[in-house]
């Protein structure tokens, strides 16, 4: 009788810190899915985007079917430290076993599996829909716009898409391999040397977001981000036609400076002589929303900063420093930039 009471109160105990870390473990799961849905500009639990949306759905469709395994496991688990000896055979034993470990397992995951294949079915492009190519360097993002029957237009560290539209991304990698992932649109994708992936998309909420690259290609790779703005159709138009125009600065103590130091050698300004390739596009710079691949904001001394010592906002960017060039001279050119609308 006393080793009776004994087990008795060890299974009771046992049974006691069982919950107790199961109360844990859920506890931590909802404060980080709470956590993680509060960020609504990079959050994969705040879609704005189709694919997202159902990435989203069937990620909550298989939380709630595991947990209610696991409630059920534990239920029975429960049962079985419970139950008298001799309750349950050894022919009865097998045929549970089979019946749970088997059978049980075998239809919730093909039920899983029907339900989840039409929604991994590729969105359908057309030769209407807007292509967008988006190469990845170290450390930002070349942009190239291709609508359907027009030249493209050339863009960097910023992407911006029609709500409603399809859009079908093509994803490059000059250098090493990068990962472009913009959470609350669509799923992640490689971007390899030598090879285009496809990614295909549809906005369904404008707004201004943000994504990055989650594969590591380098000092910097944590700082290689990428605004994302959804707008209605009739503004993105509005927009991409006037990103198809050349500069028009105004006559500018930067613009010589810029020439004087050999950025035109990497950067073009479309209207102007500066016809570099190398690195991002300038042409509508101070229409961009953030500076070195969302590093630094749209401000004349962070430009400034940037250009005379690139490496102090992005260490092993390939961009030169400029440390002699004098910083009233850094602030023109800033000032020159920004002014390229």
């Amino acid at each position: 009788m006393y080793k009776y009471k004994v087990g008795a109160r060890r299974v009771r105990r046992c049974e006691k810190g069982v919950m107790r870390r199961a109360r844990r473990i859920f506890g931590a799961m909802a404060a980080t899915l709470l956590i993680a849905g509060c960020n609504r500009h990079q959050s994969a639990l705040a879609p704005f985007g189709a694919e997202a949306e159902q990435v989203r759905h069937l990620t909550l469709v298989l939380v709630v079917g595991s947990v209610v395994i696991l409630v059920a496991l534990a239920g029975l688990w429960v049962a079985a430290v419970r139950a008298p000896e001799g309750r349950l055979s050894h022919k009865g034993g097998m045929r549970l076993v089979l019946v749970l470990g088997a059978l049980v397992p075998t239809l919730v995951l093909f039920a899983l599996l029907l339900y989840a294949l039409p929604m991994m079915r590729p969105r359908p492009v057309s030769r209407a829909d807007l292509r967008i190519t988006v190469t990845g360097e170290q450390f930002w993002w070349r942009v190239a716009y291709q609508p359907a029957g027009t030249p493209p237009v050339t863009a960097a560290n910023e992407v911006r898409i029609p709500v409603g539209r399809t859009v079908a991304f093509q994803l490059k990698a000059s250098d090493v391999i990068h990962s472009f992932w913009i959470p609350g649109l669509a799923g992640k994708m490689d971007m390899i040397p030598g090879r285009t992936n496809e990614l295909v998309v549809r906005a369904d909420v404008p707004g201004r977001y943000r994504g990055a690259c989650t594969e590591f290609c380098g000092l910097s790779h944590a700082r290689m981000a990428l605004d994302v703005v959804a707008m209605e159709p009739a503004a993105f138009d509005r927009w991409l036609a006037l990103q198809r125009r050349p500069a028009a600065p105004a006559p500018a103590r930067g613009q010589a400076l810029f020439a004087e130091n050999g950025c035109a050698g990497c950067h073009t300004v479309r209207g102007t002589g500066a016809l570099g390739t190398i690195g991002p596009d300038l042409t509508h710079f101070g229409s961009r929303l953030r500076v070195a691949a969302g590093t630094l904001p749209m401000e004349t001394e962070a430009i400034a900063r940037f250009i005379r010592k690139p490496d102090d906002a992005k260490p092993g960017a390939r961009m030169p420093a400029f440390p002699h060039l004098p910083p009233d001279d850094a602030r023109q050119i800033a000032t020159y930039l920004q002014g390229l609308q």
